[in-house]
């Protein structure tokens, strides 16, 4: 099993790696209105389809139309959290993932989960069904595509540029926003 993962995690960081090359010589830069090519296919070797994605814009559309009709989780860590989220997102640490129970989420309402990019968001999705919830969706491209499409990120202080990139690996996918670690 720890060989499995292992071999997984290597698979995923050559797949980083090279993404990140391509994109670096790729002049498409992605920006309003979707992702670039190499940060698609990124996303589908990170994301297994267990858990139905919504993309940035209809999300936005969503909290812009109906805010009460949805419930969002940011499932980063709490650095991340702090340096920038969605407005009115709960957080949720990824790192206490197992042990939560998800009781204060309300089932009645749609429940959207994101991360930096939507890998540890969708294995939140997957413990949410697990635990009985029927409408869960995955933000595709995570944090950095909403912000990577011009959509607002917030802080403790307001509206910020601010985001963080999780690890320098991840950085050359945030296109917008200021990336800070801390």
């Amino acid at each position: 099993m720890i060989i499995k993962l292992f071999g997984r995690a290597i698979s995923i960081l050559v797949i980083v790696l090279a993404s990140a090359v391509v994109s670096a010589c790729n002049s498409d830069k992605g920006g309003a209105g979707g992702a670039s090519p190499a940060y698609q296919q990124l996303l589908r070797t990170l994301y297994s389809g267990t858990v139905r994605v919504i993309q940035p814009a209809a999300l936005a559309d969503l909290l812009r139309q109906k805010p009460e009709s949805v419930v969002v989780l940011d499932t980063r860590t709490p650095a991340e959290y702090a340096v920038s989220h969605l407005r009115g997102a709960r957080f949720v640490n990824f790192d206490s993932l197992a042990k939560a129970d998800f009781s204060a989420v309300p089932r009645n309402r749609t429940v959207v989960v994101y991360c930096s990019v939507g890998y540890r968001s969708e294995k939140a999705g997957e413990r949410l069904k697990a635990l009985g919830f029927k409408d869960i969706r995955n933000l595709y491209g995570g944090i950095f595509e909403w912000v990577n499409e011009g959509l607002p990120v917030y802080n403790q202080q307001g509206p910020t540029a601010n985001v963080h990139p999780y690890s320098p690996i991840w950085r050359p996918w945030l296109k917008r926003g200021n990336p800070v670690y801390e």
